[in-house]
């Protein structure tokens, strides 16, 4: 009877540490969310200056943009809060073991992203600590199975972490490479374009402004970046060097240096752009060629690793079968 008694005892004690321990979890989830609700309501004080003056120099100032689109990046601002100090000291160490700061923000303006170098370190630190999390968890689990796994469970956390890292870099690769892909292709238009409004009598800015606003890719939307730093007082030579140089593309950096030398020496700007649009041409025909070339070479894969091996079977397979039979 005691015996019973005392496990009816220990089923109810561990139920009811169960119980807590969803309630406290559960507790947790809605405290945060409440707290993001209230966090991310509008304040009923007087806004401060610097919250009415950045909406208003979101075309001419990179920090109003991000002091204007602060809100809506952020939907989460207790969460990010309470995680702030430990992905900031994460991004801090990844800044510290993986370097390449100068890259990583060419990058960021390659794949057109507003995002400054601490803000995206933040993010990748964020993508390690989840990396991590999900190691702990595997490696939990591993032990969890078996006790001699202890090796695999100490090395998975930060190899877990490393790894998610590294596809926050990978992502950030591949949307600079597929943005210079689409610029590459917009880019004899534009200048045909360009070459059509100068021969019309207009001006080089009149130009600029019209394909601006008329187009609708990347291209015309960094003309348009170079058309609003020159209303803002920008010299026009500063402001196309400044776009050449952050994207870091060849083509555009060497057509901005023969406009720029165009302008100067007042040499035909309408003959230069048409050569250019005729070189980038040719440049796209010879990276197609490129590019069917070695995916050429990709689908000779399977014929060689499948369907070839499977040749040679049907054709050897008879032979060495009657060789091998007795009669």
């Amino acid at each position: 009877m005691v015996r019973v008694i005392a496990a009816v005892g220990e089923a109810a004690s561990s139920r009811l540490g169960n119980q807590l321990g969803v309630a406290v979890l559960l507790g947790t989830v809605l405290g945060l969310g409440l707290w993001s609700l209230a966090a991310a309501a509008p304040a009923l004080s007087r806004p401060r200056l610097v919250d009415r003056i950045a909406p208003q120099l979101v075309d001419v100032s990179e920090a109003a943009r991000q002091h204007a689109n602060r809100r809506r990046l952020d939907p989460v601002p207790a969460l990010g809060r309470l995680l702030a100090p430990a992905v900031g000291s994460t991004g801090r160490l990844l800044a510290a073991l993986l370097g390449g700061g100068p890259d990583i923000e060419r990058r960021l303006r390659q794949a057109g992203s507003r995002h400054s170098l601490d803000r995206y370190r933040a993010e990748q630190g964020a993508w390690a600590l989840a990396g991590l999390g999900l190691g702990v968890l595997l490696a939990a689990l591993a032990l969890r199975e078996s006790a001699t796994n202890l090796l695999a469970a100490l090395v998975l956390p930060p190899m877990t972490a490393l790894a998610a890292a590294a596809v926050r870099d990978l992502l950030l690769r591949r949307a600079a490479a597929a943005r210079l892909r689409r610029i590459a292709s917009e880019y004899p238009t534009v200048l045909e374009f360009l070459s059509l409004s100068l021969a019309a009598g207009e001006g080089v800015f009149d130009a600029l402004v019209r394909v601006s606003r008329l187009g609708r890719g990347e291209l015309a939307a960094e003309l348009a970046d170079v058309v609003v730093r020159v209303r803002a007082g920008v010299p026009l030579a500063v402001a196309l060097r400044a776009t050449g140089r952050d994207l870091g593309w060849v083509p555009l950096e060497r057509t901005v240096d023969h406009v720029i030398t165009a302008i100067e020496r007042g040499a035909p700007l309408v003959e230069v752009l048409r050569a250019q649009a005729r070189d980038a041409r040719e440049l796209a025909k010879r990276d197609l060629l490129e590019q069917s070339g070695r995916k050429e070479v990709v689908m000779m894969v399977p014929l060689v690793a499948l369907v070839l091996p499977i040749t040679v079977l049907f054709a050897v397979f008879p032979s060495y079968f009657v060789l091998t039979s007795t009669f």
